[in-house]
């Protein structure tokens, strides 16, 4: 059996049927389960003891307004009393979409001090860290990792132009690929410019997709098909892909 990791799921946002369905997936191993905020957090947290596959990261998702100073302070308090159950900060960064529909109230200046905390939090608990961060904002968030000396990153569902990526080759970042890779062009060729070994892969899960997947639950099982396209855009053999995307997700998140 071809075993694999998703890499990013939002486990807390599925119902408990859908949560035992994932659980009883020969194939998958382990889940790293991205929390939006303190209350997913502490969600997350009770889940991954209920099914061991599940492990937790703890953070503040960016497309949502800003926690209020005490709220903020409440989360880190939290994060940093519970780091020994958490294997990654995540899921933060910049709020892209949010930003492009209401620039007033989803000021960057004032994510990019809310995710240099988190970058200085990872770096002080000797976490790796999940990224919210694509286009134009991944430089910006590229400058605060380099600022800090901290390049334990894996930029989740990655979009942006090449010579970001050259930067993210080079500071050994990671980032991961959801199973949009089998209809989206522009993802096809992000996979066939970066190196196989700061890949990985994941499914955002619940978010729902479309092409072969259209109106379907998502589950981590998908990824057996984004695997199929990622070597047959490689050029490689199916078993070798499997073997890397493990060894990468496992070497990255110590697992």
């Amino acid at each position: 059996m071809n075993f694999i990791i998703d890499s990013h799921i939002h486990f807390d946002q599925y119902r408990r049927e859908e949560r035992i369905q994932l659980a009883n997936d020969p194939s998958l191993l382990n889940a790293i389960a991205v929390s939006m905020n303190l209350a997913s957090c502490k969600k997350t947290l009770k889940l991954s003891k209920e099914f061991p596959f599940i492990k937790p990261a703890f953070g503040f998702h960016p497309e949502q307004t800003l926690p209020k100073e005490t709220e903020l302070n409440d989360l880190m308090l939290w994060i940093t009393k519970h780091h020994h159950n958490m294997i990654a900060i995540g899921e933060v960064g910049l709020p892209y979409y949010s930003r492009k529909k209401q620039p007033d109230i989803y000021r960057l200046d004032y994510y990019l001090e809310l995710l240099e905390q988190f970058i200085l939090l990872a770096k002080r608990l000797d976490k790796p860290i999940i990224l919210h961060s694509i286009y134009e904002d991944a430089r910006k968030t590229i400058h605060l990792l380099e600022k800090h000396s901290f390049n334990k990153a894996h930029f989740h569902w990655f979009k942006g132009d090449y010579k970001t990526l050259e930067i993210m080759k080079a500071n050994n970042y990671f980032i991961s690929f959801i199973p949009d890779l089998l209809y989206e062009s522009k993802i096809q060729s992000i996979a066939e410019f970066f190196p196989l070994n700061q890949i990985m892969v994941e499914t955002d899960g619940p978010w729902p997709f479309e092409g072969p997947f259209l109106h379907q639950l998502t589950t981590p099982s998908m990824i057996h098909q984004t695997i199929k396209k990622l070597a047959h855009i490689k050029k490689e053999n199916i078993s070798v892909i499997y073997e890397q995307l493990l060894r990468n997700t496992q070497n990255f998140y110590r697992l």
